[in-house]
């Protein structure tokens, strides 16, 4: 039998554990929420026109941190469990946590950036895919589907329903165009902590799972691969790549569930929703 899920009300200024408890939280803090997820948000839409060919990636990391700062907010990965930059960069086969450095941007590259700011307490995490100059079809379709993956497991936040008709949405959507639905990484409560119960996993079978209720914040982030959906982690300890060095694709959004549905607090001011932006 599985174990019963708990979930707790947080109280403004009471502090917080990652204690396998889920947090529902309350108007205050979808609105830290909100003004958290804004700033990622309106900095990923600034990035649009700096992500081209030639471009490293420690230059795209620096101008987020920078923003961040300005913003009065701090990079929520910078020091966190000894990683040393402001963001993830990850590009074609690279599925998660790839480190920013000197590696350029070419021509029909795909990159992921995921940037979190930890503004006034609370972590807006999100992350977009890129197009870099003219991308093959191939690559470029991944991106459209694991974009309509991330959404299609959105329409099903809601409360009554479970984790498992999220993650269902998305693996179904995803395997109906032959790709590979990442297993080893998952979505995460967020809110006053960067990671959190519950596990958001992408794949998963309907009424399964914790229930959503209102109040509860987290992650939906679907890694989807062109081919298997098996990964292996570098030797630096954070990048995960494609097994088969096929390529993988990534969006997330953070959302809250209400009484009647979601919000996304992520969405991007600009309308930049996939890539090609602007367009």
């Amino acid at each position: 039998m599985a174990p019963m899920t708990e979930y707790v009300d947080v109280s403004e200024g009471e502090a917080i554990t990652r204690d396998g408890v889920i947090k529902l939280y309350g108007p205050e803090g979808f609105e830290g929420m909100r003004k958290a997820g804004r700033l990622a948000a309106e900095v990923l839409d600034d990035l649009t026109e700096k992500v081209m060919p030639g471009v490293n990636t420690a230059e795209l990391d620096d101008f987020i941190r920078d923003r961040f700062l300005a913003a009065g907010a701090t990079p929520a990965t910078l020091g966190y469990r000894g990683y040393t930059h402001s963001s993830c960069i990850s590009i074609n086969h690279v599925v998660c946590h790839g480190i920013p450095g000197d590696k350029a941007l070419k021509e029909g590259d795909i990159v992921n950036i995921d940037p979190t700011p930890l503004l006034n307490g609370y972590h807006g995490d999100t992350s977009r895919m890129f197009l870099v100059g003219e991308v093959p079809i191939k690559a470029r379709r991944l991106v459209e589907v694991t974009y309509e993956c991330l959404m299609l497991g959105i329409e099903q936040a809601k409360p009554g329903n479970h984790m498992g008709d999220v993650a269902n949405a998305i693996q179904r959507h995803a395997e109906k165009h032959r790709y590979g639905v990442v297993r080893d990484f998952c979505g995460h409560g967020v809110g006053l902590l960067f990671h959190d119960a519950p596990e958001v996993v992408h794949v998963g079978r309907p009424g399964t799972g914790p229930e959503l209720r209102p109040g509860m914040i987290f992650t939906i982030e679907p890694m989807i691969n062109i081919g298997k959906p098996d990964v292996k982690m570098l030797d630096d300890g954070w990048t995960a790549v494609t097994r088969d060095r096929s390529l993988s694709a990534q969006f997330e959004h953070s959302i809250g569930i209400t009484e009647t549905g979601c919000e996304i607090f992520t969405l991007s001011p600009k309308g930049y929703h996939h890539p090609p932006y602007g367009v």
